[in-house]
């Protein structure tokens, strides 16, 4: 376990924050891990009376392009203020000689996070709004003037879904760890199934239950959405696909085959939150079956980084030896839906 203080210096987070903030506070600064990242860390500072979150790369060899702070820090510094719901970016630090990597400060939002449950004091009731919320939360997204933003060259949105299969096969001969034939078909019966015409907008990558911010009581109420590393120009309906895998219904299995909240009485079922995101978007919900594996075989090559790191002992946690199984089951599982 790789201590807070090695990952983000206090001292030089203290001189940052004095020099950098409007109202930097005063006294000493207490840093906290907070959250399950499993990719970038994120982390709770208290200073007299204020807190802020910062946001940092992972420890150890990463792939090039990824987890850069300043791209992430860039999409929330245009997003807020529009439709879309985001934290207020604060301060960021692009010098890596400060604590090692670039980070960003945001504001933190007060609330309750959904991974394995919701509120106690939430009903069925809040339990439907939460669906409505999370779909009509990606919908804003999805339909945001990106150009009028600023975020007209956040990517190049023609051709996304074919670019999304080839840099990840790329990434796959960076991470993987060892051979998986699933992962290999799987990317063939991509390549030749990839959709044509599609509407271009904000896609941001990792859309789930828990990387939202709900209102700690009720009603539910979605506050924010974070985590934006991955956020760039493209095929919407990516998300809409990755969100359904995290959307198990009961009977359903889920990604780690452990229980998750969506299967609880109260929630909307997957057609329900297309039906909704249909009427809130105008863009018809088309090749589910290419989006959800799509989605999954890019998440169990995210895992294998994450696994490669852990082997190599920059992992902070040891839950990263579950990867060992949880990476060819995913592939399998994305295998089975292809019928390849």
């Amino acid at each position: 376990m790789v201590d807070v203080e090695t990952l983000v210096p206090n001292r030089a987070l203290t001189e940052f924050m004095d020099a950098e903030l409007a109202e930097p506070g005063s006294g000493p600064v207490t840093v906290t891990k907070v959250g399950q990242g499993r990719s970038n860390l994120t982390f709770r500072v208290e200073r007299d009376g204020r807190a802020w979150i910062l946001r940092r790369p992972p420890m150890g060899e990463l792939p090039e392009t990824a987890h850069d702070m300043m791209r992430e820090h860039r999409v929330l510094s245009a997003l807020h203020g529009t439709q879309v719901r985001v934290p207020r970016p604060v301060a960021a630090c692009a010098d890596s000689s400060l604590i090692g990597v670039p980070f960003y400060l945001m504001e933190e939002i007060a609330g309750a996070v959904i991974r394995e449950a919701e509120p106690e004091s939430y009903t069925e009731d809040d339990r439907y709004r939460i669906g409505m919320e999370t779909i009509d939360a990606l919908a804003e997204l999805h339909t945001v003037d990106y150009a009028a933003a600023g975020l007209g060259d956040l990517g190049k949105p023609v051709g996304y879904t074919a670019r999304q299969v080839e840099r990840w096969a790329k990434q796959w001969a960076f991470m993987k760890t060892r051979e998986l034939e699933d992962i290999e078909v799987v990317r063939g019966w991509l390549e030749d199934h990839c959709p044509g015409e599609y509407p271009h907008a904000i896609v941001h990558g990792d859309y789930k239950l828990d990387n939202v911010v709900f209102s700690a009581e009720p009603p539910a109420r979605l506050l924010a959405i974070l985590d934006w590393e991955m956020a760039t120009l493209g095929d919407p309906l990516a998300d809409v696909g990755y969100l359904m895998n995290f959307w198990p219904e009961p009977g359903d299995p889920t990604i780690y085959g452990l229980p998750q909240p969506t299967q609880k009485p109260g929630y909307p079922t997957k057609e329900e939150l297309l039906a909704r995101y249909e009427q809130r978007t105008g863009y018809a919900m088309t090749d589910l079956t290419f989006y959800r594996t799509l989605a999954l075989w890019k998440l169990a090559i995210l895992l294998e980084g994450l696994y490669k790191r852990f082997r190599a002992g920059k992992a902070d946690s040891d839950w990263f030896a579950v990867l060992e199984h949880v990476v060819p089951a995913m592939g399998r599982q994305a295998r089975e839906w292809t019928g390849a």
